[in-house]
């Protein structure tokens, strides 16, 4: 059987496997696949679904979007624009508010720069904008001012 155009997934989880110090038949336990199905990954012989990439990726304990990129699913630009958004979501020490009024600021500064927006990101702020048409919430910067 050749090889499938997936990149370099397979060499690539076979390095964070090892890293991880676990054998094949335990990431795959750990990621509900396969043996066999996750060494034809690991030698190029099947190009894995999404799906399959989030469930290595959480067993591995590594950030899925990477593996997407490596397998061709995602594009490097996008990725970068997705862990940007995460990291700002996943942030502590500002309340939801503040982390859409910041994701809404990130993505007028990429429009203004000629990027454009993923449809994810719209339809989100189509939704964040109807749940705050009824909701009489005031817009504050980031330093509580008007």
């Amino acid at each position: 059987m050749a090889s499938l155009n997936v990149g370099n997934l397979g060499e690539y989880l076979r390095e964070q496997r090892r890293n991880a110090q676990l054998s094949l038949r335990q990431l795959a336990d750990a990621a509900g696949v396969s043996n066999p199905y996750l060494s034809q990954i690991e030698r190029g012989l099947r190009k894995p679904s999404a799906d399959v990439l989030q469930q290595v990726a959480k067993a591995l304990r590594i950030s899925a979007e990477t593996l997407y990129v490596r397998a061709g699913i995602l594009d490097e630009k996008e990725r970068d624009e997705l862990e940007t958004r995460a990291v700002i979501l996943a942030d502590p020490s500002i309340n939801e508010r503040q982390k859409q009024v910041l994701l809404q600021i990130y993505e007028s500064f990429r429009k203004e720069n000629g990027f454009e927006t993923s449809s994810y990101v719209e339809d989100r702020d189509d939704r964040d904008r109807d749940d705050q048409d009824g909701a009489g919430g005031d817009i504050r910067g980031v330093d509580g001012s008007a």
